[in-house]
C-alpha cells in the first residue's frame, strides 16, 4: 500500500483516477489547488472555482479520504499568469496548460504532496507511465499516450523530468472518457456527468482580450491583407552549403510590410492576436475566410493571408533554441550532427506527423515531411516514437 495524494480537481476524471486508486488498497488523500481569485476576467459562471472546490470535496467525502484546499494563486501567478503577459507583449504565443503542469501541478503541488509524506502524486491525466528496468538496477520512466486516442493528453505533460515521472501515477491512462464517466456514475460520483472544464488552465473560460487587458492595454492598428502571390512565398532556386543551412532557411518566416498588401481593417492590440486565428478580425467582403500570418508588436500590424492553405502559413521546418529543449527521454537525447526520425505535433490533439530531428550547434530543427499550418512561436512541438513522448521545446 502507498501513500498518494491525488489532485482532485472536482472533474470526473480525476475523481475516477482518486476512487481508482482507494479500489487498489492504496491510502489516498484528495488535495484541491486554488490558483486563481480573480473573477472579473472569467465569463459568469463558466468554472469558477468555488464550485470545483465544493464538487471535489464532496467525491472526496463520497470515497472516505481525507481532503484539504491548497492555495498556490501567488505561485501560479508569478510562474504562469506573468510569463503569459511577458510572452504576448512579444508577440508570442506561450500555452499556459503545458506550463502549468511543469511549473505547478508537478513541481509546488509535488512538493506539498511529499511534504504530506506521499509515495506518489496522482492526476485524472489521460496518458500512461512506463518504466523500463535497467541493466545497472535503475529504472528509466516512459510518458506514453493514453489509451483513448481522442483524449490522449501526453502533449500537456511534454516538459515532465524523470525526476517527476517517478513520483507520478497516472490511473486512467488505460480507460476511454466514456468507461471513467460510466465508473463515475456506477459510483454515484457527483462529477460522473459534469462537462470538462474549457478555458485557461485553473483560471477557466475567459476572453483572452479581457483577460491579457489587466497588462497589455488596447491600441489601435491595422490589419493588412497580404495576397497568395506575394514574393515572399517565390520559390527561387537556391544552393546551400550543407544541411544545416538549408534547414535554416526553410525554418525562416517571412517577413512583411504594409506595402506588401492592402489595409483591410482595424484591430485592438496585436498582442492580442496569434498565427492560424480567424475569429476576432471582424473583416468581410473576402472571398475566403482571414487568417492571421503574423503580428507585428513593435508596428502594431497584423498580416493576414486568405483562406487555410494561404502560404503565410504554411511551413516545414521549425528550430528550438538549446535552452528551449526538454528531453524526458534524457537517455535519447541527440548529439550534434545527430539525426532521429520521430513523429511531432505542434498542438493538442493534433494527429502525429512524420518528421526528422535534426541536432545542431545552438538547438534543434524539425523537419516535417509535410507543410504544417500555423507554427507558433513560444509554443511547445513535442516529439514520440511509436506511442512514447521522448521530447519536446518552446518553438523559436
Amino acid at each position: 500500500m502507498k501513500k498518494v495524494v491525488v489532485g482532485l480537481s472536482g472533474g470526473v476524471d480525476s475523481s475516477v483516477a482518486a476512487y481508482l486508486l482507494k479500489e487498489q488498497g492504496h491510502e489516498v488523500i484528495g488535495l484541491f489547488m486554488k490558483n486563481w481569485h480573480d473573477d472579473s476576467v472569467t465569463i459568469s459562471d463558466e468554472c469558477p472555482w468555488l464550485e470545483d472546490s465544493n464538487d471535489a470535496l464532496i467525491v472526496a467525502e463520497k470515497l472516505g479520504i481525507p481532503f484539504q484546499t491548497v492555495d498556490l494563486s501567488a505561485e501560479y501567478k508569478e510562474r504562469i499568469v506573468n510569463y503569459m503577459f511577458n510572452e504576448y507583449e512579444r508577440g508570442r504565443t506561450p500555452n499556459p496548460d503545458v506550463l502549468c503542469n511543469r511549473e505547478i501541478k508537478f513541481d509546488v503541488f509535488m512538493k506539498i504532496a511529499l511534504d504530506l509524506g506521499a509515495d506518489y502524486v496522482a492526476t485524472g491525466h489521460y496518458c500512461r507511465k512506463g518504466t523500463i528496468e535497467n541493466t545497472d538496477g535503475s529504472k528509466t520512466y516512459q510518458l506514453l499516450s493514453g489509451v483513448d486516442g481522442n483524449k490522449d493528453q501526453s502533449y500537456f505533460l511534454c516538459q515532465l523530468s524523470q525526476e517527476q515521472l517517478s513520483k507520478t501515477l497516472f490511473p486512467i491512462g488505460e480507460l476511454t472518457k466514456p468507461e471513467v464517466r460510466k465508473i463515475a456514475a456506477d459510483n454515484n460520483l457527483v462529477t460522473a456527468d459534469k462537462k470538462d472544464s474549457q478555458g485557461l488552465c485553473f483560471i477557466g473560460k475567459v476572453r483572452l482580450p479581457d483577460f491579457l487587458q489587466q497588462k497589455l492595454k488596447p491600441k489601435k492598428g491595422i490589419i493588412v491583407e497580404v495576397p497568395a502571390d506575394a514574393p515572399q512565398y517565390a520559390n527561387g532556386a537556391t544552393s546551400f552549403d550543407n544541411k544545416s543551412e538549408e534547414l535554416m532557411h526553410q525554418a525562416e518566416k517571412p517577413v512583411y510590410s504594409v506595402s506588401d498588401g492592402k489595409v483591410v481593417g482595424e484591430h485592438q492590440g496585436a498582442h492580442y492576436f496569434t498565427i492560424g486565428q480567424r475569429k476576432g478580425l471582424d473583416v468581410g467582403g473576402t472571398k475566403e475566410p482571414l487568417f492571421v500570418i503574423d503580428t507585428d508588436v513593435d508596428e502594431n500590424v497584423i498580416y493576414t493571408g486568405q483562406g487555410k492553405n494561404h502560404p503565410g502559413l504554411l511551413r516545414r521546418t521549425l528550430f528550438v533554441k538549446e535552452d528551449g529543449l526538454h528531453w524526458v527521454r534524457e537517455d535519447l537525447e541527440l548529439n550534434v550532427d545527430e539525426t532521429m526520425q520521430v513523429k511531432a505535433r505542434i498542438r493538442y490533439r493534433q494527429p502525429l506527423q512524420k518528421a526528422t530531428l535534426y541536432k545542431v550547434e545552438g538547438g534543434l530543427f524539425v523537419d516535417f515531411d509535410e507543410k504544417q499550418s500555423a507554427i507558433t512561436e513560444g509554443q511547445f512541438v513535442a516529439w514520440y516514437i511509436d506511442d512514447e513522448l521522448i521530447g519536446s521545446g518552446v518553438i523559436s
